[in-house]
């Protein structure tokens, strides 16, 4: 009994690392693209044009993120966060052209929340 016990809680263990193990999984870039042009197209009420531009902009700026990532990851260092920041101001700054003030504003005080990764808070934190 104690071993059928130990074996269905090696089982459970197993099962859950794989599942939080696959979560853990980094989407590509035109996954991440695709995810936030369906989060921002119909709050900010982008029109085809608009839609188009921002999609280029989106993927440059994540392509950008994930090589800064990469090279971060490769040399082992984390990412620069100047360099980080400074990416998002050049992506900001991309989407003011393409946006109306209004759609921006609205970007930028609602829509870009939904953007952010949700973290999990860690017992180590």
């Amino acid at each position: 009994m104690k071993r059928k016990i130990t074996m269905l809680f090696a089982l459970i263990l197993i099962a859950t690392t794989g599942i939080y193990a696959q979560g853990m999984q980094r989407r590509t870039v035109p996954e991440r693209v695709k995810a936030t042009m369906d989060k921002i197209t119909t709050p900010l009420n982008l029109d085809a044009s608009q839609a188009s531009r921002t999609d280029s902009v989106f993927t440059d700026y994540y392509t950008a993120q994930m090589k800064m990532f990469q090279d971060a990851q490769a040399s082992g260092n984390r990412p620069d966060r100047a360099a980080f920041q400074k990416l998002m101001q050049d992506r900001d700054a991309k989407l003011q052209t393409i946006f109306t003030a209004d759609q921006y504003t609205k970007f930028k005080n609602e829509v870009e929340q939904t953007l952010r990764p949700q973290r999990q808070s860690q017992g180590n934190q």
